[in-house]
């Protein structure tokens, strides 16, 4: 098999069917051809495409010329001279068969072969890149995931750990004149000057997008803001808020988002000292 691969790419196969080859080689080709099918093949899909390439590249004769050929025959014909040359006279013709270079021939089917492998690698590289490409995705994808569980693992932490310190105070808010049903449990520490909302228990209306509620501690008689946080029926974690050291209540109103710097008793909703 390795004899026969070998030899379909000798180039001999080209040449043969070129016409470019010894009276020997010719027989040669030609019993391979006749014994193993494979170089028969080969010898038919080279055949094919010279003749696709012959006719593909085909230039059409200028109008002009059939009327100068036959001018130059008649011219040629008239001539005396031609006639009374003797045929012993005449010189023998020389035919020098036009030896094709094998070289040539071999170098331009290398160049096909080239040009074909060149085309797969691009191919191959596109691939290869967009294989890449969306394994770089999939790993970005991955890390995103896992950094939202180790922020939720964290954010777990935290919430024992509050439930673990004594110094946490629990303080339950309720519901005010706006809001008689309303109600948060906020959890504070003194000593570690900590605030957490329970948004689990949380009892809040449904805050639209354009307000917050907003979280303040009365310090000696004057409001201080603790933050901003959105009604969520749905979380069942707990939130961390700015610290204070010193509150004698907390409470929360309903401001426009982002907060205000005052609160606005109007829309008080729940109070607990």
């Amino acid at each position: 098999m390795e004899d026969i691969k070998a030899y379909i790419e000798s180039g001999i196969l080209e040449l043969y069917v070129l016409g470019d080859v010894s009276h020997e080689e010719k027989l040669e080709v030609e019993a391979m051809a006749a014994k193993h099918p494979a170089i028969k093949a080969e010898l038919e899909a080279i055949e094919r495409s010279l003749q696709m390439y012959a006719e593909a590249n085909a230039v059409e004769p200028a109008e002009n010329l059939k009327g100068k050929i036959l001018n130059s025959l008649v011219t040629n014909l008239a001539d005396d001279r031609i006639f009374g040359v003797k045929q012993e006279d005449k010189p023998e013709a020389k035919i020098i068969p036009m030896q094709g270079d094998r070289r040539v021939t071999i170098y331009k089917y290398a160049f096909a072969a080239c040009f074909v492998l060149l085309i797969v690698s691009v191919v191959a590289l596109v691939n290869a890149y967009r294989q890449i490409d969306q394994s770089n995705n999939q790993i970005a994808a991955l890390q995103s995931q896992n950094q939202k569980i180790a922020n939720t693992v964290s954010l777990k932490d935290s919430e024992i750990g509050v439930l673990r310190d004594a110094s946490f105070k629990m303080m339950h808010l309720a519901g005010m004149k706006k809001s008689p049903a309303s109600a948060l449990t906020v959890a504070w520490s003194p000593v570690n000057k900590k605030v957490w909302i329970d948004m689990a228990t949380a009892k809040m209306p449904a805050n639209d997008k354009d307000h917050q509620y907003q979280l303040w501690a009365l310090v000696k008689g004057k409001p201080v803001d603790l933050g901003v946080f959105d009604a969520d029926t749905t979380s069942k974690d707990m939130k961390e808020m700015k610290s204070v050291e010193y509150a004698d209540a907390f409470a929360v109103t309903l401001e426009p988002r982002g907060g205000s710097p005052t609160p606005h008793l109007d829309d008080l909703m729940v109070m607990g000292k």
